[in-house]
C-alpha cells in the first residue's frame, strides 16, 4: 500500500514537471520582478514604536478619535502618551501577543462590553502591527483591557 502511494506520487510529480515547461513556453518568458529597496532596520530603529490608534463608538467623545503614539521618547497626539508607552514596554515580558486576534476556537463569555472599536497600526518594537479590537465578548474585552491605556478605558 505504501509503495503504491509513493509510486503514484512520483508518477504524478513527473507528469506535472513535464507539463509545466510546455505551459510556460507557450505563454512566453515571465518578466523579471523589479528590485525593491527595503529599509534595513538597525540599532534603535529595530525597536521603534510608532502607532496610530483609531477609536470609535466608545460613547465618550474624548476617547473617540485618531491618535499618533511615539515612544522613546513618549510623544504624539495620544492623550496619555507616557503611560501608553510604559504599558507597551511591559508587554514583551508577558506571555500573550497583545495584538494577536482571539483564536477562532477560544471559549469566551457571552457578555457585551459596548460598541467601541479600535484599530491599531504601525510599528511596535520594530514589528509591523495591524490589529482590530472590539468589546463583543469576554475574550475581546480582556484583550482590549490588556492594552489600556493605549486603548481608552471604556465601559
Amino acid at each position: 500500500m505504501l509503495r503504491r502511494l509513493a509510486l503514484t506520487a512520483v508518477v504524478s510529480l513527473a507528469a506535472l514537471s513535464a507539463l509545466a515547461p510546455a505551459a510556460s513556453a507557450s505563454a512566453g518568458p515571465l518578466p523579471l520582478p523589479l528590485p525593491l529597496s527595503l529599509p534595513v532596520l538597525q540599532g534603535d530603529d529595530a525597536q521603534t514604536t510608532q502607532l496610530t490608534v483609531v477609536v470609535s463608538g466608545s460613547g465618550d467623545r474624548a476617547a473617540d478619535g485618531r491618535y499618533e503614539l511615539e515612544c522613546d521618547p513618549a510623544g504624539g497626539s495620544h492623550p496619555v502618551a507616557k503611560q501608553a508607552c510604559e504599558r507597551l514596554a511591559q508587554l514583551p515580558g508577558e506571555s500573550a501577543d497583545p495584538f494577536a486576534p482571539v483564536p477562532a476556537d477560544a471559549m469566551c463569555t457571552q457578555q457585551f462590553g459596548g460598541s467601541a472599536t479600535a484599530r491599531v497600526t504601525g510599528r511596535w518594537h520594530g514589528r509591523s502591527i495591524d490589529a482590530a479590537f472590539d468589546r463583543t465578548n469576554g475574550c475581546e474585552i480582556a484583550r482590549w483591557n490588556s492594552l489600556r491605556p493605549v486603548l481608552p478605558n471604556v465601559r
